[in-house]
Formats: C-alpha cells, sequence, structure tokens
C-alpha cells in the first residue's frame, strides 16, 4: 500500500498561510503532551518503501532532481522492514532557500510502520542513526506550551519556518490532530517554478558530495 503524504495544517499564527491552506481549529491536541519542534526544510516531500519511492503525487513524473534519492533507496531498502516507509525531504534542487552545508540531500522527518503508525521521535531519531540519515534541527522539545512555540524567531533568510509534533507515536488518521506548522510569510509553496528551470543543486557541507 502507498500512502501520500497529508497536507500540514498552518498553526493559528502561522504567517505563511493561503487561500488553499488549512488552519489548525484548536491547539487542545497538543495540551498536556510532549512534542518536538524542528525545522521546516525547503525541499520536496519524498517517501521511501522497501521497493519504491516517490513525492508527495504517488503517480508523479520523473524529475531528474529526483535521481539522487532514488539511489539512496536503493541503498536503504533491505533495511526498511516490509510495509514501512520512510518520509523526509530531497533537498537535492534548490526551490526558495539556498542551503550551503547540508549533511545529506535526503532528512528524514517520519516513519510509518506497517501499521500505518508513525513512529514516535525517539525511535525516529533511532532508525535515523541506523540508517545514518540525519533529521532536521530540534528547536524545541518538552511540555506543550504556545509562549515556547510562538517565541520561536526562524532566520526567515535561511529558514522555510517550523513544524510540531506530537513526541510520541500516532496514527496515520490521526496526523491533523498531532502536527501543525509555521510557515514564513510569502514562501513560494508552489513547485512549477523549480521543476521547469534548471536544477541548481544544493550544497553540502565542505561542498563534498554525498556518497552512495
Amino acid at each position: 500500500m502507498r500512502y501520500k503524504y497529508p497536507r500540514t495544517v498552518h498553526l493559528p499564527w502561522s504567517p505563511g498561510f493561503s487561500d488553499d491552506d488549512l488552519h489548525l481549529e484548536t491547539l487542545a491536541c497538543f495540551e498536556d503532551n510532549e512534542v518536538v519542534v524542528t525545522e521546516k526544510m525547503d525541499g520536496e516531500n519524498t517517501s521511501i518503501y522497501r521497493n519504491y519511492i516517490h513525492a508527495r503525487s504517488i503517480d508523479g513524473r520523473h524529475h531528474p532532481s529526483r535521481d539522487w534519492v532514488k539511489q539512496l533507496q536503493a541503498q536503504l531498502s533491505i533495511d526498511i522492514p516490509n510495509g514501512w516507509r520512510l518520509c523526509g525531504e530531497n533537498l537535492y534542487a534548490r526551490h526558495s532557500i539556498a542551503y550551503e552545508n547540508l549533511k545529506s540531500y535526503f532528512y528524514l522527518f517520519a516513519i510509518f510502520n506497517e501499521n500505518n503508525f508513525c513512529l514516535s521521535w525517539d525511535d525516529t531519531l533511532e532508525w535515523a542513526d541506523l540508517l545514518q540519515v540525519p533529521t532536521p534541527r530540534t528547536l524545541y522539545r518538552g511540555p506543550w506550551s504556545e509562549a515556547a512555540v510562538r517565541s520561536l524567531t526562524p532566520n526567515e533568510e535561511v529558514c522555510e519556518g517550523y513544524v510540531v509534533r506530537h513526541s510520541g507515536s500516532f496514527h496515520f488518521d490521526d496526523f491533523k490532530k498531532n502536527c501543525a506548522k509555521w510557515v514564513r510569510p510569502g514562501h513560494v509553496q508552489s513547485d512549477s517554478h523549480w521543476m521547469h528551470q534548471a536544477i541548481v543543486k544544493n550544497k553540502l557541507e565542505n561542498n563534498d558530495e554525498c556518497s552512495l
């Protein structure tokens, strides 16, 4: 079974809200829970399975910016349990933000198991270490605090925003109750601009190429 990664709803104070976006209707879903806030990276949402890979569109057409992450899928496939999928950001091609020191062209931010449960953040970090793939920067972890999250001030020159998620495990059907985002104002949401232009590669740490 293949699944399109859900659209993440906006936090009420997210300035990057557009007409076709949804706001989180209530913050009660986070209350009395531990949350993790991570950097929202500016790439292409990508899901990696044991025997398949796709961007947000499950049947999307080929694009050269996806060649590198397809090689990564081939390398990781033997370690991905049947029915599991790794969800992350393909950062090979520059979109609106130019990255200068990436650890990899793929950053893992969620894993769903064969029962369609998103693993806890601790389990996600454990798998990221096992698979040797990076995760986005953690900006805050602790009990839900609207004040603490609102006080986060990403550098909008180099950061698209942030994502808040429940630190525990939750089912795919409950995604909208467990994840929300803040996006910088004026951020380009469409893929049409970069997919129809020559690819400009983001840069890795020390300008080294990722080895596969």
